[in-house]
């Protein structure tokens, strides 16, 4: 009788024993278990895609379900480079983020995974690679080609008599503009521009770009090594942001880029805007017609030249090399189904309406007509270099802040350069 016990508890420890080791096993097996699940954190600024980013990601955990991608998006009128420095600071580092270029290489270089193996870097159309290469390393990848000028109502435009394609110099955006303000009231306009001021990165890197690329020859990079800036074509500069900023909504100091693109272009309140296609999407939602067939894109006038299309990598994906090695890997195979998988490429085309930076597309698909409009300047080769991603670091910051400066009073024009050049020389003498 106590033999039969004890064969009973042998059967019964060996059998619980069982069941735990089949636990196990299951939590490491194909079912995506606790043991093997890879949480993906992803930190990044363009609130644009957000919805549709959000959409892929879970497409992308349904056809791989031992992972969980989180993402946070932090932009739009928020300082994503004071977020992520922020994130970095707090310890809980994201397995994926965004950089700019080659400042910001330099300031996050510790935290940059080589990406030079992946299929996404084999892809990368020539030029787009040349802000994040260092050492024979690929520490980024682009998002895709964006580009920015002057966005107009088609309808407006018509009706106020202005051809666009006339608009190639200052005097002629001058006449145009006071045109329109003059029929302004016939025009349902409540002004001809909206001008976010409030937004720094409107002037600080786009607008100031336009004028200060001549002085680098439209390098990223030699303006990333420039000991100083001379704002050469700074009088020019000034005529933008003066015409803008008087043919504005007011105040443009608190315009923000919501009521620039949602309140005011959208509902057809204004009938320009300075931004890039970026804003097709937002359009999109609150007038689908007009955003398919209302809307235009001009370059913005240096002066009196004629001037190509600014066209450039916006920012890149970076993936951290302090996370953990599964987490890395399951980062460069998520990157690479993105760009380089059938249906990563038709969300980068249909959802995303990127202008891709990759090889084996169908451009013929790209989506909206501002997309189409700079991808033709690209072929042709009219474009301007973004060099804002080679400015001194937190020098774009401080020179947005000072345009609010000068459109407020609070600074003459003279004084605006001469501060903004002790700037960058204070910055990179550092």
């Amino acid at each position: 009788m106590k033999r039969k016990k004890w064969y009973g508890g042998i059967f019964s420890i060996l059998l619980i024993f069982s069941v735990i080791l089949a636990g196990c096993s299951s939590s490491t097996g194909g079912d995506g278990g606790s043991k093997d699940k890879v949480t993906l954190d992803i930190f990044q600024f363009k609130v644009e895609f957000k919805s549709q980013f959000e959409a892929l990601a879970k497409q992308y955990e349904k056809e791989n379900p031992g992972v969980k991608i989180k993402i946070s998006t932090v932009g739009g009128g928020n300082d994503y480079k004071s977020a992520i420095t922020a994130k970095f600071a707090s310890g809980e580092e994201p397995a994926v983020f965004n950089i700019g270029g080659p400042v910001d290489v330099e300031q996050y270089r510790d935290r940059l995974l080589d990406l030079k193996d992946t299929k996404a870097a084999a892809a990368a159309l020539d030029g787009t690679l040349d802000g994040v290469k260092e050492d024979g390393q690929v520490l980024g990848l682009p998002f895709n080609q964006e580009g920015y000028g002057l966005i107009y109502n088609k309808r407006i435009f018509k009706e106020a008599g202005i051809n666009p394609e006339e608009i190639t110099s200052y005097s002629a955006l001058e006449a145009a503009v006071k045109k329109i303000d003059s029929k302004k009231d016939q025009l349902k306009l409540d002004a001809v521009f909206a001008y976010p001021v409030k937004e720094k990165w409107v002037t600080g890197n786009h607008l100031s770009n336009v004028f200060l690329a001549p002085e680098f020859d439209g390098n990223v990079l030699e303006a990333s090594k420039s000991p100083t800036v001379k704002f050469t074509d700074g009088d020019k500069f000034k005529q933008l942001v003066d015409i803008q900023n008087k043919y504005s909504v007011q105040p443009t100091a608190s315009l923000d880029y919501s009521q620039q693109v949602e309140e005011l272009f959208s509902l057809e309140k204004v009938a320009i805007i300075q931004q890039g296609n970026w804003v097709y999407n937002t359009v999109y939602d609150m007038d689908p017609e007009l955003a398919e067939k209302g809307i235009g894109i001009i370059p913005i006038p240096n002066g009196e030249k004629a001037t190509g299309m600014p066209v450039g990598v916006p920012n890149y994906w970076a993936v951290n090399k302090k996370s953990d090695e599964k987490v890395q890997k399951e980062a460069k195979k998520f990157l690479d189904w993105m760009y380089t998988s059938d249906e990563g490429k038709k969300a980068v085309l249909e959802d995303f309406k990127f202008i891709p930076a990759y090889e084996g597309y169908d451009v013929e698909k790209i989506a909206d007509p501002i997309s189409k409009e700079i991808y033709k300047y690209s072929q042709a080769g009219n474009t301007t270099g973004w060099v804002f991603n080679g400015y001194p670091v937190g020098w774009n910051d401080e020179l947005g802040a000072s345009v609010q400066k000068y459109v407020t009073g609070k600074l003459t024009w003279e004084e605006f350069v001469k501060q903004n050049i002790e700037n960058w020389e204070k910055i990179r003498s550092k």
